[in-house]
């Protein structure tokens, strides 16, 4: 799919009489992996809320698809992927193949039903994902490594324009941490999905994203890693050291900037 999937004008929330989130202005490519960093209070999820139509602005617009999200019907067009896994239930009444079938159910019409066709597109995205073998196993009963393949697989099987992950990797550890993202940038690039992923990872999500999305309140930053990379206004708030360690977009020997090629 061509074009813009997400933009924002001046889009502003207050809670209480103070600014979630005050005039950010951006807009998402098709194809886009963007990374949605900032402090603890920033404002990501009032944003993600705004996105989803959770939410509505106190001024200015936002549009994913070019439509307004509170008018928004065609919701199989985009995945989400939550925080929260499934811990602690061992046991949880239902399979990775139902968990996964939930996702095709979330976009028919009544009545809603699994038909040989959704079957064959459950398999599909579960060999993809390499769970094909946990189909039956309940949920409750999987690894977070594990769980987070299934989501994402929930999330794929509408085959979705856009991907919301809402720091889906705050539960594991730092190696399932890093399969998983690159496994999503593959995609990314493989299926010419948008992503727009909420981490607090700012040190690595460089590795896998194209742009970053830094807001604490207003906007930060917004832009390509090439860009943070050289951009003063980021040295200025972050250091020019960290600020080069963020983009990982310099050579590991010479500590230069790459070729414009790998700064996009």
């Amino acid at each position: 799919m061509a074009g813009k999937i997400i933009e924002a004008d001046r889009l502003t929330y207050t809670i209480a009489g103070a600014e979630a989130v005050s005039h950010l202005t951006f807009s998402v490519n098709a194809g886009d992996y963007v990374g949605i960093v900032g402090p603890n209070g920033s404002g990501k999820t009032t944003l993600m809320k705004l996105l989803l139509g959770l939410l509505e602005p106190g001024s200015g617009t936002v549009a994913i698809f070019g439509i307004n999200p509170l008018n928004f019907k065609e919701w199989h067009k985009i995945g989400y992927i939550p925080q929260k896994l499934i811990s602690g239930t061992a046991g949880f009444p239902a399979t990775v193949k139902e968990i996964v079938e939930m996702g095709l159910l979330a976009g028919k019409k009544t009545p809603k039903r699994i038909t040989a066709e959704d079957g064959k597109k459950v398999q599909e995205v579960l060999q993809t994902l390499n769970i094909f073998d946990l189909r039956k196993k309940l949920i409750g009963d999987l690894s977070g490594g594990q769980q987070q393949r299934v989501f994402l697989a929930r999330a794929l099987v509408n085959s979705p324009d856009l991907i919301i992950l809402d720091e889906p990797t705050a539960a594991v550890d730092a190696s399932t941490s890093e399969k998983f993202m690159l496994l999503v940038s593959e995609l990314c690039r493989e299926k010419h999905v948008t992503v727009m992923h909420v981490t607090h990872d700012i040190a690595n999500i460089g590795k896998y994203a194209n742009k970053l999305l830094y807001i604490d309140k207003k906007l930060v930053f917004y832009g390509t890693f090439g860009d943070f990379c050289l951009s003063p206004e980021a040295a200025i708030y972050f250091g020019k050291y960290a600020q080069h360690i963020i983009c990982h977009r310099h050579d590991q020997d010479s500590g230069l900037p790459k070729g414009p090629e790998n700064n996009d």
